[in-house]
């Protein structure tokens, strides 16, 4: 495993990878070219398998993480040691991202299989500095890989020392207000894909959360968790009282208040913990006491062992 103490990104940056107004115009023609641009300057290095690995993660969510930036990559078993190649575009590359421009700076990075957290460290720093769209199309605009290097040399940009909570968390997730009905809290459920809703008042403060589990046990009364005879209800009686009156029942009358909340600045190692002590699938990110995000396990898992 690599071991970092915050260094530079452009100390992994070498001048003859960086590709200035790269013709591709499509991710796959980027990826292609990008990955021969490693392979011609790093002896070992396989084509076909780069290009396969990057397309299947790619194929599976683009890595597009901020307007114009785009940041591919894949953890190679060949792979000893952090390799990125950087290309540019002024007309900018589709990479089948619906609701994001076309891709002008994209980022190639390849890190030790065995290393998990490389790679989010690097996606980290990156998000971080190019937040401001100026600084997407500044780069784009270079001239050179001379000036490229030099905007990250002269630049602050660091790789964290290790992976946090913020580095994995989706920001802007799926919220309902306590003031919200049953209907629209079904409807949600139904039309977005998760199992868990944090649940806010009208000052967007935190308080509580809502899953599948709180509906049903809502629907049914209590006594009838013990009884090994249903045939009372097999018509679903008390699923037919809750709908009868669902536009009248909110949100806060079976919300549950018992929630797993972390700082922004946690490490992620923490996560892992919480998940298996708490047996949650949904971990709340908090900064500054209001909700930042959150961590889902299935998400949580698939960027550690399989991004």
């Amino acid at each position: 495993m690599t071991e970092l103490n915050n260094p530079h990104f452009y100390r992994f940056l070498a001048e003859s990878n960086i590709v200035c107004g790269i013709k591709a115009e499509t991710s796959h023609e980027l990826i292609e070219e990008l990955s021969a641009r490693l392979c011609k300057t790093t002896p070992g290095l396989n084509k076909k398998n780069i290009v396969k690995a990057v397309v299947a993660r790619e194929n599976i969510v683009p890595t597009v993480i901020a307007p114009g930036l785009a940041v591919p990559h894949a953890r190679m078993a060949d792979v000893d040691r952090m390799l990125i190649a950087l290309g540019t575009s002024t007309e900018g590359i589709d990479f089948n991202s619906p609701g994001m421009p076309p891709v002008k700076v994209a980022v190639l990075i390849l890190t030790p299989k065995d290393d998990p957290g490389l790679h989010l460290q690097v996606l980290s720093a990156l998000a971080k500095d190019f937040a401001d769209p100026e600084n997407i199309e500044r780069v784009a605009s270079l001239e050179d890989a001379v000036a490229v290097l030099d905007y990250f040399t002269t630049g602050e940009l660091k790789l964290p020392s290790f992976v946090r909570a913020r580095d994995l968390m989706t920001r802007k997730p799926v919220t309902l207000q306590e003031s919200d009905n049953l209907h629209k809290v079904i409807e949600t459920f139904a039309l977005k894909k998760v199992k868990t809703i944090p649940v806010l008042d009208n000052e967007g403060d935190l308080r509580g959360i809502v899953s599948l589990e709180d509906i049903l046990k809502f629907s049914l009364p209590e006594h009838l968790l013990w009884m090994n005879d249903l045939s009372s209800i097999y018509r679903f009686q008390p699923f037919a009282d809750m709908l009868k009156s669902d536009e009248e029942t909110k949100l806060a009358d079976f919300m549950s208040e018992d929630m797993i909340t972390v700082d922004i600045d946690i490490p992620a190692v923490q996560l892992a913990k919480l998940f298996i002590m708490h047996k949650v699938d949904q971990i709340l990110v908090i900064d500054k006491g209001k909700l930042a995000g959150v961590v889902n396990m299935k998400d949580f898992v698939l960027k550690l062992f399989w991004e």
